[in-house]
């Protein structure tokens, strides 16, 4: 496991799983902490532990919870350190069950932070996600599945950087590219996750023709795999996405580093 992530000035690194680390605008962002070792988790079974540990990890500025039902997006390890963060972003409905000091953002609401390069604010845009296929069952809050929350982080001078939660709606994903129409950089979970009594087995998030399909619609120029690896569930991995991309003549936007290894961001 590495010992540490050097703070960079605009930057991604995945530490497998849905596990994200992106430093912007001098803050250090991560998203979806997991940081538990391999092992069981209900009816799910956690194949690898993170590339780098909380400690590794230092300390963060914000953590974005795409939802916090399940345990492949917020695990034991993961849920105390983002309750032990200054602000954790999520959905209202995961916010009221995580407490403080977790704040909910419903679709299209926005919360704005001060940069540490002096450059102004980070502005965190909550975006809608599908947790399943669009005929899916829906609950009363209208969610398929779980609420979910999928982000989009800009400020002046950054790249806009659009970090999917596990969503498998494409159309979802035309929504937002007509609503922020310069995603610059786009951290898609893509591992078409499936749990056999959860909707016939179809994919609960992205498989790879649909991340590559989502990435020629977001126009974005550079498309960070996640959340294809470490969990059971995940139907699909990295060759598939790769070969998806490719197929789809998209494989110049595919930035894939070992985990733990930093992707650079440019605007």
């Amino acid at each position: 496991m590495s010992t540490g992530l050097y703070r960079q000035e605009c930057a991604i690194t995945v530490l497998g799983g849905p596990t994200v680390v992106i430093d912007l605008g001098g803050l250090r962002i991560v998203s979806d902490p997991t940081f538990d070792e391999a092992g069981p988790h209900g009816y799910l079974t956690k194949t690898a532990g993170p590339a780098v540990d909380e400690d590794g990890v230092g300390p963060v500025d914000l953590v974005l919870v795409s939802h916090e039902a399940h345990p492949d997006n917020l695990d034991e390890r993961g849920r105390a350190f983002a309750k032990a963060a200054p602000l954790v972003l999520t959905g209202p409905v995961a916010a009221g069950r995580l407490g403080s000091p977790a704040v909910g953002l419903s679709p299209w609401a926005s919360r704005s932070l001060p940069r540490a390069d002096g450059g102004g604010d980070l502005t965190v845009m909550a975006v809608p996600a599908v947790h399943g296929p669009e005929d899916g069952e829906r609950d009363t809050d209208g969610n398929v599945n779980c609420e979910v929350t999928g982000f989009v982080l800009s400020g002046q001078g950054l790249p806009t950087v659009y970090v999917s939660g596990d969503n498998a709606s494409v159309r979802t994903v035309a929504d937002i590219s007509r609503r922020v129409p310069d995603i610059d950089a786009a951290v898609l979970h893509a591992g078409a996750a499936r749990v056999p009594a959860k909707f016939g087995g179809r994919p609960l998030s992205l498989d790879s023709r649909g991340a590559a399909a989502a990435a020629a619609v977001l126009g974005a120029d550079t498309v960070v795999p996640a959340h294809y690896d470490g969990w059971a569930h995940f139907s699909e991995g990295l060759p598939e996405i790769e070969l998806a991309f490719h197929e789809a003549g998209l494989s110049a936007l595919v930035r894939v580093a070992a985990h733990g290894t930093w992707v650079q961001l440019t605007r």
